[in-house]
């Protein structure tokens, strides 16, 4: 089951006014809450695309790598490696 997390944030001034003027009848969020929400997904999108970005990345290097440099492994080898 999800778990459910209570947040009390407090904001004033410049930030108050426009949180203000983005959520109610004029602003694009029905409420604080949505609108919060919509801010914690996009930022959780964000962070998950540089993630991808950087593997994409990796992998690019990785692969780039001339083929000469490339040694031949056995599962074997592989988890030997990777116990030390």
């Amino acid at each position: 089951m999800p778990r459910t997390t209570t947040m009390t944030v407090r904001v004033s001034g410049a930030l108050s006014e426009f949180v203000a003027t983005n959520v109610g009848e004029d602003g694009a969020y029905e409420n604080v809450s949505e609108y919060i929400r919509d801010l914690i997904r996009r930022d959780k999108e964000r962070a998950e695309h540089e993630a991808f970005d950087r593997l994409k990345a990796e992998l690019n290097r990785a692969f780039a790598a001339p083929e000469d440099t490339y040694k031949p492994l056995t599962a074997a080898d592989v988890i030997a490696r990777n116990r030390t």
